[in-house]
C-alpha cells in the first residue's frame, strides 16, 4: 500500500484565489475495505512561549492572569485555513448498499481528483464556520456509515477550540519559519483513508506547499515623501607639527604665523588651518506612504545639502542599507519580539563628491546617483508585512553613510582625512508581495469592508399579529411646542418591520428538498467566500510569479514539537 499526492502544475508558491488541483494516487497490493477518502487543505499559525516568572525583573510582566505555571509552555494553534473535500465514495459507490459503511477497492492503482480554491481571508475568525466543524467523518456527513461497530470515520478539526482564542480577520499570512520551537506558519495538504474495523488504523499522508498572499490595494501616488535627515559639522583641524616648527623658526622675522613685534601670535589668515570646517546635511527620502515590494529595488532618493561656506570637498566613501524585520509573537497575554536584519547593499569603496564645487552656494543640494541601489532587489527570503491572530511582521529601514573630509585614501600627516558615519532610520515601512490583486477585488474592497459578513447579526423578529404602524402625527405637536418627546414613552415612533406573509402556526412553511433549516436562519457567506467563488486568480496569464523562498523545506517536519502544540 502506498499513498501519493500529485499536484497539477505545481508552482513555486500558491497565492489567494489560486486553484489547488491534484490527484490522490492510492496503490493497493490486495483488496481493501475503505470507508471514505478525505482530502484537507489546511494552514496553521502556531506559537509557543514559556510562561515567565512574575517575581523576576528580567522582563515586562504580562497583563492579566498567566496561562500556566511559571516555566511551562503555553501555545496557540490557529487554523487559518481549513477546507475538507471527500473524494471517495463517489456517486457510483454511494448508490450501492454496504452494511458496514465500507466499500471494496480492488488491488491496483486508483486515482481520485480533488480541487480547492484558496480564499482571501483567514478562516479562524469566522465563529459560525468554526462552530460547525467537529466530530468524525462518519458522524459529520463525510461517510455513509459509522463503520464496523461504529468505530469508523475520519476525525476532523474541533472548531470549538478556536472560539475561545483571540482572532482578527485579515488576509492569509505568508509561509514563515526561522523561529524554531517558538513560531511558524505552515500550509499543507492532508489525505486520510478511513478503514473501518477493529485493529485497523487509518492511512494518512500529507505534503506541504508555500504560500504568498496578494498585496492590498496600493494607495494612490500622492507626490509626498517620507524623509530621514541628519546634519553634521566636521571637527576643525588642529595645526600640524610642521606648522608649529615653522612658526618657531621664523618667530624673529615677524611672520604672519609667528609672533609679531608686540608679542602676539598671528591668526594665520592665509593658513589652511584657519578655514572653517564643512557642514553638511544628508537626507534620505522614500515615497509616502512608504511601501517596498518583494524582489524589487528600494525607491530611495539620497540628497546632500551644503550648510557652511567651505570650499573643501566632502565625499561619500561608504553606503549600507539594511532592512530590519520585527516579528511580534503572542501566546495569550505573553508576547515576545524577534528582530531580523537583511543587508540589501553594502559598499565601502566609494568616492562620490557631495558638493557642486568649491564655489557652491550655501543651501545648494546634490542628488547622489541611484546607481548604488537601483539594481539591488530585496532578497527573496523576505516575507511581506502581515498581521494574523498570534503573529505579525513589520519592517524598518536603516541607512549608514560614511562621509570623508579630504581625500579618502591620503596618508599625509599634515592633512589626515576625517571620516564620520551618519545613520538614517525609517521606523514604519510596509513590504508588499508584488502580486497585484484582480481589478474586481480592488473595486469590491472599496465598497465592502472585509469580514463584515462574519459578524454575528441577530435574526430579525417577526412582526406581532395585530400591530399597526405608529401614528407619527401624535409626536409632532409635543415636539413643535419644544417638549422632550422621550418624556412620553407612548408617543415615541418605532421603525416599521419588513412585511412578511401571514403564516398559520399550525401549518409552518414547507422546506425545499434537502433543506434542513429555514433560509432566514442560514448565515450569509463571508466576504472572502463570496469573492473567491466569482474571481479568477492573479496568475491567469497576466503576470509571472516572483521568486519567494519562504519555507526552505515545506515538507520538513514542524519545528514546534507535539508536546508544545
Amino acid at each position: 500500500m502506498s499513498i501519493h499526492i500529485a499536484l497539477d502544475n505545481q508552482p513555486e508558491f500558491y497565492t489567494n484565489l489560486d486553484q489547488v488541483t491534484g490527484r490522490i494516487i492510492l496503490r493497493l497490493n490486495r483488496s481493501e475495505q475503505v470507508g471514505s477518502i478525505v482530502v484537507k487543505l489546511e494552514g496553521e499559525s502556531v506559537t509557543a512561549l514559556q510562561v515567565p516568572n512574575p517575581y523576576e525583573e528580567s522582563g515586562p510582566r504580562p497583563i492579566g492572569p498567566l496561562p500556566g505555571p511559571p516555566g511551562s509552555i503555553a501555545s496557540e494553534n490557529h487554523k487559518i485555513l481549513y477546507k475538507v473535500q471527500q473524494v471517495f465514495p463517489d456517486d457510483y459507490y454511494s448508490s450501492s448498499s454496504s452494511p458496514y459503511g465500507a466499500f471494496p477497492l480492488q488491488p491496483g492503482e486508483h486515482e481520485f481528483p480533488f480541487r480547492f480554491k484558496l480564499p482571501i481571508n483567514n478562516a479562524c475568525s469566522d465563529p459560525r464556520a468554526m462552530s460547525k466543524i467537529g466530530g468524525l467523518a462518519g458522524v459529520g456527513g463525510f461517510a455513509s456509515g459509522g463503520g464496523l461497530f461504529g468505530m469508523g470515520g475520519v476525525r476532523v478539526m474541533d472548531g470549538t477550540k478556536q472560539l475561545h482564542l483571540q482572532h482578527v480577520t485579515r488576509t492569509l499570512p505568508p509561509s514563515l519559519t526561522g523561529y524554531p520551537m517558538e513560531a511558524e506558519v505552515r500550509y499543507y495538504i492532508k489525505v486520510t483513508v478511513q478503514r473501518p474495523g477493529f485493529l485497523k488504523e487509518n492511512w494518512r499522508y500529507q505534503i506541504g506547499y508555500k504560500f504568498l498572499p496578494i498585496e492590498p490595494p496600493r494607495p494612490a501616488p500622492s507626490g509626498q515623501e517620507a524623509f530621514a535627515r541628519r546634519p553634521f559639522t566636521f571637527r576643525p583641524r588642529s595645526p600640524g607639527p610642521q606648522s608649529k616648527k615653522k612658526n618657531l623658526f621664523f618667530a624673529n622675522k615677524g611672520d604672519k604665523t609667528g609672533t609679531d613685534a608686540s608679542g602676539h601670535r598671528g591668526t594665520g589668515v592665509d593658513s589652511p588651518d584657519s578655514a572653517p570646517a564643512p557642514s553638511i546635511e544628508m537626507s534620505a527620502r522614500l515615497p509616502h506612504p512608504s511601501v517596498l515590494t518583494c524582489n524589487q529595488p528600494v525607491p530611495l532618493r539620497l540628497l546632500a545639502k551644503k550648510l557652511a561656506n567651505c570650499s573643501e570637498q566632502v565625499s561619500l566613501v561608504s553606503f549600507q542599507m539594511d532592512l530590519i524585520g520585527v516579528t511580534e509573537v503572542r501566546t495569550y497575554n505573553i508576547s515576545n519580539r524577534k528582530v531580523n536584519r537583511w543587508v540589501v547593499i553594502s559598499n565601502s569603496d566609494l568616492n562620490i563628491p557631495l558638493t557642486l564645487g568649491p564655489d557652491a552656494e550655501v543651501g545648494s543640494e546634490v542628488v547622489v546617483p541611484d546607481t548604488l541601489w537601483k539594481d539591488k532587489s530585496l532578497p527573496n527570503t523576505i516575507a511581506p508585512s502581515f498581521l494574523t491572530c498570534n503573529l505579525s511582521r513589520r519592517y524598518e529601514v536603516e541607512i549608514k553613510l560614511g562621509l570623508c573630509w579630504g581625500k579618502p585614501k591620503s596618508g599625509f600627516i599634515n592633512n589626515p582625512p576625517q571620516t564620520i558615519f551618519l545613520p538614517l532610520h525609517f521606523g514604519s515601512i510596509e513590504v508588499f508581495s508584488g502580486i497585484t490583486p484582480p481589478p474586481e477585488l480592488v473595486r469590491a474592497a472599496r465598497n465592502i469592508l472585509p469580514g463584515r459578513a462574519t459578524v454575528n447579526i441577530p435574526p430579525r423578529l417577526p412582526p406581532r399579529p395585530g400591530s399597526s404602524a405608529p401614528n407619527n402625527s401624535s409626536v409632532g405637536p409635543s415636539h413643535a411646542q419644544g417638549q422632550n418627546p422621550i418624556s412620553s414613552p407612548l408617543r415615541v415612533s418605532r421603525p416599521q418591520l419588513p412585511h412578511r406573509p401571514p403564516q398559520d402556526p399550525l401549518y409552518p412553511p414547507q422546506l425545499l428538498p434537502g433543506q434542513t433549516v429555514p433560509p432566514y436562519d442560514d448565515a450569509p457567506p463571508s466576504y472572502d467566500e463570496a469573492m473567491a467563488e466569482n474571481l479568477s486568480g492573479p496568475f491567469d496569464g497576466m503576470q509571472s510569479r516572483p521568486a519567494y523562498s519562504g519555507v526552505t523545506n515545506e515538507n520538513a517536519p514542524s519545528q514546534i514539537p507535539a508536546e508544545k502544540r
